[in-house]
């Protein structure tokens, strides 16, 4: 593996680690100490001035204005509609069910990348997706159940939404990150978030008492927003540089595993045989989706 093809898989590889986190954090916010959507205006608000403020001191990068306007719908989709709905979804519904549903965010993007950027759906990423899938599903389950009762219902399929309008986001923006530098395309496309987010959520975050919030939760809030948006968002998408969507969100079947180590480490759980099974399949779904297809030469 290249150099730069092994920093792209490191790159997706922590933004995943912190998105696998952001679970459990992002739902000890919510409701009782800020809503959804007030955490979404910090979250892109907090993101686009960190982008500017980097932006001083590199050196600044034209872009072509039929760019801009892709740049437009992709702040539609991967700003405003994913992390909206994501939010309002994880508040309804359970972080079982959500992470159940993200899991299948990689057989989306296969499906979308082929469809719009012409990626070969092959054999060996369909079998990696697969094999992947049923590892992290699993996994999820083995710590958890599925619930799909009626108080969970309207989440759950607000996270689905969200799943897939998170894997157009990875396919549309890959055209780009081939063309201009990550920090351009994100600086770009959360000050166009902004527009969207900021008219259904002034209102939640005028009505937050910030005055009663604990430091935890204040460490929480400050992961979500450093973390969860500005470097996993920036590692993601340095990633689609190099490596194809559907590589990229294969990684996302590793969030679980993740999840089980901390729960280890934390003393909260132990490693068993459903741990190891589940880690197999998942290391080999996500190496069958990256593995390049090798070309025989015969003189």
């Amino acid at each position: 593996m290249k150099k730069e093809n092994l920093t792209a898989h490191l790159a997706v590889l922590g933004a995943n680690i912190i998105f696998g986190l952001n679970f459990v954090i992002a739902k000890g916010i919510m409701p009782h100490w800020m809503e959804p959507r007030a955490i979404i205006f910090l979250r892109v608000t907090g993101a686009t001035a960190a982008f500017w403020l980097v932006g001083i001191f590199a050196k600044s990068e034209k872009v072509d204005r039929k760019d801009l306007k892709r740049m437009f719908l992709l702040a539609f989709f991967g700003v405003a509609l994913n992390q909206i709905l994501f939010f309002e979804g994880l508040n309804l519904t359970t972080p079982i069910n959500a992470s159940i549903i993200m899991v299948g965010t990689p057989i989306l993007v296969l499906v979308m990348a082929h469809f719009i950027i012409g990626d070969k759906i092959s054999r060996r990423k369909l079998m990696g997706i697969i094999l992947g899938f049923g590892g992290a599903a699993f996994l999820i389950l083995r710590n958890g159940h599925l619930t799909l009762s009626s108080d969970t219902t309207l989440g759950n399929i607000l996270v689905l939404v969200n799943a897939a309008s998170y894997g157009l986001f990875l396919v549309m923006v890959k055209p780009l990150m081939s063309k201009y530098r990550p920090l351009t395309v994100m600086k770009w496309v959360f000050t166009f978030g902004l527009i969207f987010v900021v008219p259904v959520s002034i209102g939640e975050i005028s009505r937050t008492n910030f005055s009663v919030i604990p430091l935890n939760i204040w460490f929480s809030i400050m992961y979500v927003v450093i973390f969860t948006t500005i470097f996993a968002y920036f590692l993601n998408n340095y990633s689609l540089q190099k490596i194809s969507p559907s590589a990229n969100s294969s990684y996302i079947y590793m969030q679980p595993i993740l999840a089980s180590i901390v729960a280890i480490i934390a003393g909260k759980d132990k490693l068993t045989i459903t741990e190891v099974v589940a880690s197999l399949l998942i290391f080999s779904g996500v190496y069958f989706v990256n593995r390049k297809k090798v070309h025989v030469k015969i003189a």
